[in-house]
């Protein structure tokens, strides 16, 4: 095996550092030709990005205290909304930037088009979620605290998300609720008015006193302090039926009292009647809901 000669080494040694500069020359003075070719695209680019990203923060400040500070948008909507109005202004701030550099932003806007279609296909039922979500947030059907009835669901809302709402049933139970089930459903809220009616419904015989019956029922609500005087009380006969003479008794009251109220006056009206000789052929059949918001 020959040996090169030391001379021989040094001349190749040489000839690769020359051509290693004269590779970094060379990319040297591209560059330096391209920076004198585009520095007023350059300048052009780094003015707008500092001028964009001032604005951008500016507007989404303004933006964010806006909405939070509105009593009509809930928190967490208004925290959602000033974040994609900031993330919107970030994207216009690095087109327009991409732009002075001759980018072709056509191209660009098209594969976030469809990175966006894709996303959106990808979470279509999670995205619906958020979509209900803020529907409810903005709509308010039910707020934090009431009783509502949607469905199978019947509770006192806890926390109302983004992506699902909190309920607590009666029985202590924990539901949590997606949005879109919510959204998509008739929802009952027995908190939101002030007063509600409370309507009961009693079978007497037809042998038995019908006005007595009826004064009896009427003595027992206007003599409850929870019974509004207006609207007043009423006592009426709800229908004949085959064997029995069915009485009914509205009254109204404040939401809160509803549920003591609706189990009072059912016993008061039995133990009445007990008194006065009426007979109950069929037993008390209360025709308000089942369900009532707790006390």
């Amino acid at each position: 095996m020959s040996v090169k000669p030391l001379s021989a080494l040094k001349a190749e040694l040489k000839a690769e550092i020359q051509t290693e500069l004269a590779n970094e020359i060379d990319f040297a003075a591209t560059a330096l030709t391209w920076l004198k070719s585009n520095l007023a695209h350059l300048a052009g680019a780094v003015a707008v990005l500092v001028i964009g990203v001032l604005l951008a923060r500016l507007l989404s400040r303004w933006a964010d205290r806006a909405l939070t500070s509105s009593e009509r948008i809930e928190p967490t909507v208004a925290k959602f909304l000033s974040n994609i109005i900031r993330y919107a202004l970030w994207v216009v701030v690095a087109i327009t930037v991409l732009t002075q550099f001759g980018v072709q932003t056509t191209s660009i806007i098209a594969a976030l088009g469809g990175l966006a279609l894709a996303v959106g296909l990808a979470l279509q039922g999670t995205l619906s979620n958020v979509a209900a979500g803020v529907m409810i947030l903005i709509q308010r059907p039910f707020r934090v605290g009431e009783y509502i009835t949607a469905g199978t669901v019947a509770g006192t809302v806890q926390a109302i998300g983004l992506f699902t709402t909190e309920v607590l049933q009666l029985d202590g139970l924990y539901v949590m609720v997606p949005n879109n089930e919510l959204w998509n459903k008739a929802v009952v809220n027995h908190s939101r008015m002030p007063t509600r009616r409370f309507e009961l419904l009693v079978n007497i015989a037809y042998e038995d006193d019908l006005k007595a019956a009826r004064a009896a029922m009427l003595e027992l609500a206007e003599g409850d302090p929870r019974v509004l005087a207006e609207p007043a009380p009423v006592a009426y006969v709800a229908a004949l039926a085959d064997n029995s003479v069915r009485l009914g008794l509205r009254v109204w009251c404040n939401t809160g009292d509803y549920l003591a109220l609706s189990w009072t006056l059912n016993e008061a009206v039995k133990l009445k009647f007990d008194t006065l000789g009426i007979t109950i052929p069929t037993g008390i059949a209360a025709a308000a809901p089942a369900v009532a918001p707790p006390r």
